[in-house]
């Protein structure tokens, strides 16, 4: 038995309350040697003040898996829809809550 075996066997439940989802226009990421922290957040115009709606830790091994799956996806997306287009433009202030932090 294989990794895989083991997620297609996994019963994952799923709420209401999650499964309805929380919308995030900014991602903020920092990192340690042992975490990753994801902060997704909605920013909206003309409201100086940001929300973090939802934070995510994980490892640096599921970070990577993560970006693997994002990658794959997109790639299937656009496939289907055509390329997404790359928006160079981002906040017009800075945000920085400490530590390394990257932007997607």
């Amino acid at each position: 038995m294989d990794k895989g075996d083991n997620i297609k066997n996994l019963n994952i439940e799923l709420s209401e309350e999650i499964a309805e989802g929380v919308y995030s226009n900014l991602v903020m990421i920092a990192h340690s040697s042992s975490e990753f922290v994801v902060d997704f957040i909605r920013l909206m115009p003309g409201v100086p003040k940001a929300k973090v709606k939802s934070r995510i830790v994980i490892t640096p091994e599921h970070a990577k898996r993560l970006l693997h799956a994002l990658e794959e996806n997109i790639e299937k997306y656009e496939v289907t829809f055509g390329p997404i287009k790359k928006v160079e433009e981002g906040p017009k202030f800075p945000i920085n809550f400490g530590g390394t932090v990257g932007e997607a």
